[in-house]
């Protein structure tokens, strides 16, 4: 009986180490096995890897080939990628979807010479019916060396049609006089809060209007897109910013008519990026009211609608960003704010109160500091202990403002690019005292705070390497100025890289899903023509995308 159990012991143990064995080498199986990468993980650590592993669209194993080859197989031959740099999906933390599409879709005037610019609407009013509306946006009087350009100027080439065209930054417009007449907007009209008619010295309207003065007349404005045509002006966005590598984007300000448009598009597979929505400030009471509430991520992670966008104040460069003291170039000029304390008490109280995240575009250190100081007394109020408030911009600020908007929560939301684009004016428009806290992305990080990074297409380019070499070097793209504007607040490559994934992913309440190429996140990511991390710095600006994938399926391919 003895011998027997020995034997049984002895054969038990033998099947034990059988199993051990068998769980040592097991194979899972994969859809897709990547090898032979110089793999950016962008996790805790920055850790480096060589292999992804893919299986129903999330990431199984980022690591070593060796393991990946022996711990996984798929159906099919592992895809070499030939020493490629792989990072994650980049994330845009804010732009305009339709706006991007919209530029795409009509005459193109961005950051073009005023000649040119006048040639374009001349050709399009010779081709057009009288009386049919010119609109585009993009010009920039800063790179044509004067202030503003005048309606006389467009009604020479374009007197039968009325034309409306936004500055690159959104916050003014240039229109004709029939544009002007359509609106009833003549020397006697009174500038509405939040904007300005800008008038010529004898009291004549000059053809320029900010912001909420805008609106009075583009609110005239037929509205030219049917539900197809914003469908067809998403899908060129959506092609747009996957060709670069951009796998989620923060849609910064949607109406709800928008978001129908883009659930159906989403539902049957039309639109490949991720996109977080944020409601404009009214549309979330159109959304609540038709019994939705703010969901993330339908549609295997595709659409999230949780968030309302507030505009607090206007651009710098159409001197309608708030500010605390009058801007260095206008005496007795300070911007327009468009809320008072209460009002956006009121406006920020009912979105919080139904579950919205919040982010509100503030340019001027005046709006800054109303948003820090409005929106801190209602998340006291509602006990909000992980907000995420976003602060859209943050510019110019006030030098004490940035450690208490970071000790209460608050998350930059700073496009780098802006800085390069705007650092041929910033400094007359607040002075050199000012600038010293402005564009202060250094700053943001000493105060363990963190950026989500984004371009805020179509008012700049959406290239992303655009805002990662701004980010690096503090230089325009035609590398100047040769040391960096104010370069003590760049950022190194690591931090400028999560601020274009982790980081943003963390901004809009998506770090457990991306924004680092990780076991059980999707698998989103980018692959380049060159390593980013090492490559001289003034190339940064001209890396491509080779290929995007999005939820393990290839969604770009550079040259197909």
């Amino acid at each position: 009986m003895k011998f027997f159990y020995r034997i049984l012991v002895t054969v038990l143990i033998a099947l034990g180490g059988m199993a051990i064995l068998h769980s040592l080498y097991a194979v899972a199986e994969a859809d897709t096995i990547y090898i032979n990468g110089n793999v950016y993980t962008v996790n805790e650590t920055f850790a480096r890897a060589s292999s992804i592993v893919v299986k129903d669209g999330r990431i199984l194993y980022a690591g070593d080939d060796a393991t990946a080859q022996k711990k996984y197989r798929s159906g099919s031959p592992a895809v070499d990628l030939g020493g490629k740099t792989v990072i994650p999906g980049l994330i845009e933390s804010h732009m305009h979807y339709l706006l991007l599409g919209q530029a795409l879709d009509r005459i193109d005037i961005f950051q073009k010479p005023k000649a040119e610019i006048l040639a374009k609407v001349k050709a399009e009013a010779d081709k057009l019916p009288d009386g049919e509306w010119i609109v585009s946006m993009g010009w920039n009087n800063v790179l044509w060396g004067e202030d503003y350009p005048t309606k006389e100027e467009l009604d020479a080439v374009a007197p039968n049609n009325p034309v409306s065209l936004a500055r690159v930054d959104g916050h003014s417009s240039w229109f004709n006089s029939l544009a002007l007449q359509i609106a009833g907007i003549d020397k006697n009209t009174p500038n509405p809060q939040g904007g300005e008619i800008l008038k010529k010295p004898n009291g004549e309207v000059w053809g320029i209007l900010t912001d909420t003065a805008a609106n009075l007349v583009q609110s005239k404005i037929p509205n030219d897109a049917s539900d197809a045509r914003k469908l067809f002006r998403f899908t060129l966005a959506g092609q747009s910013v996957i060709s670069y590598g951009i796998t989620t984007l923060v849609d910064a300000g949607a109406a709800y008519n928008s978001i129908k448009i883009l659930k159906s598009a989403y539902a049957d597979g039309t639109l490949k990026v991720r996109a977080y929505e944020m409601l404009s400030e009214g549309e979330d009471i159109k959304y609540i009211n038709d019994g939705n509430e703010p969901v993330r991520d339908l549609y295997d992670g595709k659409l999230s609608v949780a968030a309302v966008k507030l505009v607090s104040d206007g651009s710098l460069g159409s001197r309608s960003a708030w500010l605390l003291r009058d801007y260095s170039d206008r005496a007795g000029h300070v911007g327009n704010g468009r809320w008072d304390d209460g009002q956006m008490y009121r406006i920020v109280k009912r979105v919080a109160g139904r579950g919205f995240q919040i982010g509100t575009h503030a340019i001027g250190d005046a709006a800054i500091r109303q948003v820090i100081d409005v929106q801190k007394r209602v998340i006291d109020e509602l006990g909000l202990t992980d907000h995420r408030f976003r602060i859209e911009h943050f510019q110019i600020v006030d030098a004490a403002d940035i450690p208490r908007a970071i000790e209460y929560g608050f998350i930059p939301s700073m496009e780098t690019v802006h800085a390069t684009s705007d650092m041929n004016m910033a400094e007359d428009r607040v002075g050199p005292g000012r600038i010293q806290s402005s564009y202060a992305w250094r700053t943001v990080l000493e105060n363990k705070g963190i950026i989500a990074n984004g371009s805020d297409a179509p008012v700049e380019l959406v290239n992303p390497y655009h805002g990662l070499y701004a980010a690096v070097t503090r230089q325009d793209r035609d590398g100047q100025p040769p040391n960096g504007w104010y370069s003590n607040q760049a950022l190194t490559r690591e931090e400028a890289l999560r601020s274009f994934t982790i980081w943003g992913a963390y901004a809009a309440f998506a770090e457990k899903t991306r924004g680092s190429l990780e076991a059980g996140k999707y698998a989103d990511f980018v692959v380049l023509d060159r390593d980013i991390m090492t490559c001289p710095a003034a190339e940064i600006k001209d890396i491509t995308a080779l290929k995007t994938v999005i939820g393990g399926e290839v969604v770009y391919e550079a040259g197909n």
